[in-house]
């Protein structure tokens, strides 16, 4: 797809229809882009390559833009194969041009390519890269999401080269908003990267940013003031919306039954947003955006194997590798003999910062019967 950012700056990504899951487990239904960039001054910087099942369409672009001329640099600002999947490509078709990383980046660049070590120039916090009327600012960012991540700031039209930061699900021809799939990417690849990206944000509030130029994603302008807003409410592990997302994992259908029923009782109190998930079919990465996107929420699981049913399981073990915190949590279990799943869920949120627990657990036995109702309409009014 096209892409225009200036006369300098050109975009030379592709888009990937084909994959079906963006790093083994997320799923794509609008496929993806790898997004790469190329700075044409007195010295020409290609800023990252793209994954190696796109390589050939990626050099055509390149080619395309370069002429006759050839590169001098490469911009490294992040080793994941999705970005350095053409390096070597591109470094033998260029055998002068020479590679720009971190020293972290540096060290962990033989896992990914064989690379002559003196053709790596690195770069530490605050060093720059004369282009000529272009100069490129370098600022680490490690831990968003990996070990050797930089960003890096060109000062003349004021470009952030934001790495995986600000990216998204989706390629760039797909026709939906930047927030949904973003949040989608963000709490499923970042999301436990909070205070790292807190840091980043820091560093880039210091700067006049005009456009942010991510490695997935549309290049952003427009929306800047409000995409950094979500993601130093998301970094920060606070709730985007007041509401209750409700995450049931049903057997035999009873404890979905009783999801709807207390789904339709919040509704009716009045609380402003209500959200519902079936974990044995839904999209996970979607499931625990739903969770750290609302102030409160709702599991409902059958016990099961002397535990929770292991949708419900899975769906917990999630939300703790990525950090989730600062939340309202109520809990609904379904047991037929033995009553674990409560015990089970609590047990695990609270090995999490700052999570609360609203009103006792309400304990179904098998089927939904009038008793149940009053109880769950009485867990919603301690819950709205």
């Amino acid at each position: 797809m096209k892409v225009k950012i200036s006369d300098a700056v050109k975009y030379i990504g592709v888009d990937d229809r084909e994959l079906d899951l963006f790093e083994g487990q997320y799923i794509i239904p609008n496929g993806i882009s790898y997004n790469s960039y190329l700075i044409k001054d007195s010295k020409t910087a290609i800023m990252d390559t793209v994954d190696k099942s796109k390589t050939e369409e990626w050099l055509a672009n390149l080619k395309e833009e370069l002429g006759d001329s050839t590169p001098d640099y490469l911009i490294v600002h992040h080793l994941e194969p999705d970005h350095t999947g053409s390096l070597k490509a591109v470094c033998d078709l260029y055998p002068q041009m020479k590679l720009v990383c971190s020293a972290k980046a540096k060290a962990m660049l033989p896992q990914f390519a064989d690379v002559e070590a003196d053709r790596v120039i690195t770069k530490a916090e605050g060093e720059t890269l004369e282009l000529g009327a272009h100069t490129l600012s370098f600022m680490m960012a490690p831990m968003v999401h990996w070990p050797e991540v930089m960003v890096s700031y060109e000062g003349t039209e004021k470009i952030l080269f934001s790495a995986d930061a600000f990216g998204k699900f989706g390629a760039l021809d797909a026709d939906e908003g930047w927030s949904c799939e973003a949040r989608r990417y963000y709490f499923n690849i970042v999301g436990k990267y909070g205070a790292p990206v807190q840091t980043l944000l820091k560093k880039a509030a210091a700067l006049e940013i005009k456009t942010i130029c991510p490695l997935h994603g549309p290049i952003l302008t427009d929306t800047i003031p409000e995409v950094i807003s979500l993601y130093n409410t998301w970094s920060s592990y606070q709730p985007e919306n007041e509401g209750v997302f409700i995450a049931y994992a049903s057997i035999h259908g009873n404890t979905a039954q009783a999801a709807e029923i207390i789904k339709e009782k919040l509704e009716e109190k009045g609380c402003p947003r209500v959200a519902m998930a079936d974990l044995s079919r839904d999209d996970m990465a979607e499931c625990v955006e739903d969770a750290f996107r609302h102030s409160t929420l709702l599991c409902m699981a059958s016990s099961y194997d002397g535990g929770v049913f292991t949708p419900m399981s899975d769906f917990i073990h999630h939300l703790k590798s990525k950090a989730f915190q600062n939340r309202k949590v109520a809990l609904v279990e379904n047991a037929s003999w033995a009553a674990s799943a409560a015990r089970t869920m609590r047990a695990e949120f609270e090995q999490m910062k700052n999570i609360e627990f609203v009103g006792d657990a309400v304990t179904i036995k098998t089927t939904v019967k009038p008793a149940d109702i009053e109880a769950l309409d009485a867990l919603a009014e301690q819950i709205k």
